[in-house]
């Protein structure tokens, strides 16, 4: 309880410091971005929650309570690509490399993990989204995939948006599954080599009816992506912000996905002028 309370005591501070940051922060005035019903949205929206390790630091918090704002601002964000009509929302939650952190920061992620859903899987509902996983989920605890099985059911029936929350994630591991897959199945003789192209690939992915991210944006100031949909970022668009995650405001998502509008995908081709 004396942690729980701690937790409280960390989430209300960073709060109002939060509140105060973003009213002194030289943003990009209002009025030069278009209204969000005017821009051409991704169907596929891919963001990597970085930043809040920094943020807390930044204000003399416990790491703890940047996770625990970097959590809030993700409720924040589906609510946000729901109204602008987004089909589909990956976060990168948890990377296979973040067990290397400090055993009691990786703990109080996977708190973290339950408490999202126990308190804004409400919310979700009413919004209606649907809510998947992609990662090496058999990795995870006991009560985490319990959760995440209850997750996936109740949210079922929901067709707004689809949030993927990719846990446990790394792209590399996620290649390395596929392999797996596709070489049991020629070993079972029900694959040819012969056969085996782009395609077959994408099937046997985390979850090969999720079309590739249209956009990726990174916060932080980082300019990488550190394991993130290496297959399905082929030809993703990219947009990285000096905004640390827990601070990402609508303003920031309206200019990347302003700036998304402006760029030409021509996926390997070229475009006749």
């Amino acid at each position: 309880m004396r942690l729980f309370n701690q937790w409280l005591r960390w989430f209300s501070l960073g709060r109002r410091l939060r509140h105060d940051q973003n009213k002194l922060e030289n943003r990009r005035p209002a009025d030069d971005l278009p209204a969000a019903s005017q821009l051409t949205v991704p169907r596929h929206l891919a963001v990597i929650m970085d930043g809040n390790g920094r943020w807390a630091r930044q204000r003399g918090l416990p790491r703890q309570a940047g996770h625990r704002a970097g959590a809030e601002k993700l409720q924040d964000l589906c609510r946000m690509c729901g109204q602008r009509g987004i089909e589909f929302l990956t976060v990168y939650a948890f990377s296979t490399e973040n067990w290397s952190r400090p055993e009691h920061e990786v703990h109080t992620l996977m708190e973290l993990f339950v408490e999202f859903f126990t308190r804004y899987d409400p919310e979700l509902a009413r919004e209606g989204i649907r809510v998947r996983f992609s990662g090496d989920l058999a990795g995870l605890p006991a009560n985490i995939r319990e959760i995440i099985e209850r997750a996936e059911l109740d949210s079922a029936g929901r067709d707004r948006m689809q949030l993927i929350i990719a846990i446990n994630y790394g792209g590399r591991r996620e290649l390395v599954h596929a392999c797996r897959r596709l070489a049991e199945q020629v070993a079972s003789g029900g694959l040819p080599v012969e056969a085996i192209d782009e395609s077959s690939i994408q099937q046997a992915l985390y979850l090969p009816d999720i079309p590739d991210p249209d956009l990726i944006i990174r916060p932080s100031g980082e300019q990488r992506l550190s394991n993130f949909l290496l297959w399905q970022s082929a030809y993703s668009e990219l947009w990285f912000a000096n905004v640390l995650w827990p601070d990402f405001s609508e303003q920031d998502l309206d200019a990347a996905l302003q700036a998304y509008q402006q760029r030409e995908r021509r996926f390997g081709g070229v475009t006749e002028k």
